[in-house]
């Protein structure tokens, strides 16, 4: 089950580690798998979210979303996006910057380089909101009680994350971004752009929050209408025309996985600009990372239950939360990628092993009864 789920993703690590070691040696090597790991663990909610809705599907639909979706998820969102965002950051063609990292590094890695406050400004608001929007919401499963308790209840003010998103990009728009750091040692007052491009991310963010909610409202609209139809069928003892019901359903559900999909691939992409600039081994990354979490959905659905570790959503945006920060303080100081990675990954892996505890804890409690785990307090 496992190897015949995750088989083209081990194909794909194996494939995406070598080239890295070919294409960079073994500091490559390391950054590749650094950021697979990220973006498995940055997108392990979205596999979680994905199955409950891709279960709801017919197979054919199904189908649809791990084919034709991947190749989206792959390779536009992976793959092609980030050589959108150094393109028009750099203010280059597309062609131009893959033309560049790969037969001019010295080039291109000037051209990055002064462009990284504004790549940080607009990558750091959309991942800050996405972790603002998660800490002030009120959940019932809390990782760190002592923290998530009183943020929950500061939550409920209106607009609280866009205000604090926007004081904070004031904060590093008159600190940090007045000594931006550019190629060569140099620095520059990069404000204007810092500000600019800090609210274009913002922006950015809540137009694919809002794209997510309509399509989130329509397939709601959707199974309403399918489940009166069923009622009324019953009723009369027709019997209900199920192809056309859940076509309606699943093609909403479709459009919905795919907006949810790139919304949560923007905290990938952004956060690997906080790793390496290359985008060579930011594609081969993601790339690794998106596939795992396209095994992952699939995996959840034919399982037919979801991940137990309930604290990892928390870590991942903790996580989130710290690339958000580190891509400010990059506008002028630098920070190895090495140390940004390993930050995310100890998160994770804390997230992880907070949850493990937590399952043994209910199974000791329970005696091996794990059915209410959901009204268990995290204790922490």
């Amino acid at each position: 089950m496992v190897l015949k789920t995750f088989g083209w993703s081990f194909a794909v690590t194996a494939l995406g580690l070598v080239a890295a070691v070919f294409y960079g040696g073994w500091a490559a090597f390391g950054i590749v798998a650094i950021l697979s790991v990220l973006e498995i663990s940055l997108s392990f909610d979205n596999a979680v979210v994905n199955a409950g809705i891709l279960k709801k599907m017919s197979a054919f639909w199904q189908k649809i979303f791990l084919t034709v979706g991947i190749l989206i998820a792959v390779f536009g969102m992976r793959l092609v996006f980030p050589v959108v965002i150094v393109a028009v950051s750099a203010k280059i063609g597309p062609i131009e910057a893959v033309d560049l990292a790969l037969n001019d590094k010295n080039m291109y890695q000037q051209l990055v380089t002064d462009a990284h406050p504004s790549i940080a400004a607009f990558g750091g608001m959309f991942l800050l909101m996405i972790f603002l929007d998660f800490i002030f919401e009120d959940r019932d499963i809390k990782w760190l009680g002592w923290l998530e308790r009183p943020l929950a209840k500061l939550g409920k003010i209106d607009m609280l994350s866009a205000c604090i998103a926007l004081i904070v990009l004031l904060v590093a728009a008159i600190t940090v971004a007045t000594q931006a750091h550019q190629h060569g040692g140099a620095h520059v007052d990069k404000s204007a752009t810092v500000m600019l491009s800090g609210i274009a991310g913002l922006i950015t963010y809540l137009v694919v929050g809002g794209l997510s909610g309509f399509f989130e409202n329509k397939l709601e609209e959707e199974e309403e209408r399918e489940h009166e139809a069923e009622e009324e069928a019953k009723k009369r003892g027709k019997p209900v025309s199920a192809v056309v019901l859940v076509g309606k359903a699943a093609f909403f559900m479709f459009l919905y996985l795919e907006v949810l999909d790139a919304s949560f691939s923007f905290d990938g992409v952004i956060g690997a600009f906080a790793i390496t600039n290359d985008i060579v081994l930011m594609a081969l990354g993601l790339g690794i990372g998106a596939m795992y979490v396209r095994s992952l959905t699939v995996y959840l659905v034919r399982q037919g239950t979801l991940d137990d570790y309930v604290y990892l959503e928390h870590g991942a945006h903790y996580a989130i939360g710290a690339l958000a920060v580190i891509l400010l303080i990059t506008i002028q100081y630098e920070i190895s990628e090495i140390i940004t990675g390993l930050i995310g990954v100890f998160l994770i892996a804390w997230s992880f092993w907070s949850s493990v505890r937590r399952n043994r804890r209910i199974a000791a409690e329970d005696g091996g009864n794990s059915s209410d785990k959901e009204q268990v307090p995290s204790g922490v």
